[in-house]
């Protein structure tokens, strides 16, 4: 479907993934919302784009894929990529400031920014939708279940935490609000997937997305914890 309002992406990414595969793609348009929803009633079609290979029907976009052994699409189901897109460059991050203030790497400053820049980093992406956050985080945090106003407050104190960690600033204020809140986020997973079994999504990339409630969460809150006792012990 192209039309001068929307562009169809599978329709686009179904084309691509024809020629990179070797096939000539002839390309019809359906240029209004009404030739579209026309030609899906009268076909049987439940979607567009539809792809035809030498005259044989094929199907969508997810039948392309199947055909040329691609499997599902990689954005459909549970994924550790958000964790791991974040935790990857903000590790990178980590390195490449310390080389730039100390001129050297420092392997307890490296960590001390990676973990500060990773709670910067997802408590943006919790700040960016407040509310779809919430609504993920009820579901297993102890404290959030009892008092929703608790799941707001939560990224404002992970990221302002780690804003503060950074320098080394607001130490007695900033470790105790991040250990604490960690150590709840902790206990929470505990509760949830090792005890309870519970298979549930987690909210610490932010609401909606499809990352699994475990390990990777509770690496998280444990990555909080030491970095907060870690402040508080350099302070004395």
């Amino acid at each position: 479907m192209v039309t001068p309002e929307h562009l169809c992406p599978w329709g686009i990414k179904a084309r691509d993934l024809l020629k990179r595969n070797g096939y000539e793609v002839e390309d019809h348009h359906l240029q209004t919302m009404e030739e579209n929803e026309s030609y899906k009633k009268e076909h049987g079609y439940n979607e567009t784009p539809q792809i035809f290979l030498e005259g044989r029907h094929l199907g969508g976009y997810d039948a392309l894929r199947k055909y040329l052994g691609k499997g599902p699409d990689p954005k459909k189901g549970k994924t550790y990529q958000p964790v791991i897109a974040v935790f990857t460059v903000t590790f990178l991050m980590a390195l490449t400031t310390c080389w730039a203030m100390q001129g050297s790497l420092s392997i307890i400053r490296v960590l001390e920014l990676f973990i500060a820049f990773s709670m910067c980093v997802l408590g943006i992406l919790k700040l960016q939708d407040l509310l779809s956050f919430a609504t993920g985080f009820v579901q297993y945090d102890i404290i959030a279940r009892r008092y929703v106003p608790y799941s707001y407050l939560y990224p404002f104190v992970e990221a302002g935490a780690g804003i503060l960690m950074i320098a080394g600033l607001g130490t007695w204020i900033a470790a105790p609000a991040a250990l604490f809140v960690s150590t709840v986020g902790a206990i929470s997973v505990v509760k949830d997937v090792y005890v309870e079994k519970r298979d549930i999504n987690c909210a610490c990339v932010g609401g909606g997305s499809s990352v699994p409630l475990g390990f990777i969460s509770l690496t998280e809150n444990l990555m909080m914890i030491a970095m907060s006792v870690w402040m508080m012990v350099k302070a004395l």
